[in-house]
């Protein structure tokens, strides 16, 4: 069986993740939350899920099975293993985001960042009143 469902995943590129995703492919990002909310990828929400690896087989049933399916995450080894998982489950249409969101990155692709905090700011915080 996992050979049969790793035939049916594809690799892609973040370029061409992005370039499906345009065109109507849903991007199911596995990584945590907390990673989510430090830097993710700015795709528009229609288009983008969140299923968090820890939670990922109990959530299955939530992606649909009637629309191309990319399986991203940090480095591109959650997805792989998300990515068999879906096919293994009949799924049809599922590609696997090579080397996630550093590559994603990497080639320049659109990206959220939470704003950065000066080291010092939570020390301001803590000691100086604020008006």
């Amino acid at each position: 069986m996992a050979r049969e469902s790793r035939s049916k995943v594809k690799d892609v590129t973040p370029s061409t993740a992005l370039s499906m995703i345009r065109k109507g492919a849903l991007l199911v990002d596995v990584r945590e939350t907390r990673e989510i909310d430090r830097k993710a990828f700015d795709v528009t929400d229609p288009n983008f899920m969140s299923v968090p690896m820890s939670r990922f087989q109990s959530r299955l049933h939530e992606i649909p099975s009637n629309r191309k399916v990319i399986i991203a995450c940090h480095s591109g080894s959650r997805s792989g293993t998300a990515s068999k998982m879906l096919a293994g489950q009949g799924h049809k249409n599922v590609h696997n985001m090579q080397n996630g969101l550093i590559r994603w990155e990497r080639e320049g692709l659109p990206v959220r960042k939470k704003p950065s905090q000066s080291p010092l700011a939570w020390l301001k915080k803590m000691f100086i009143k604020q008006p």
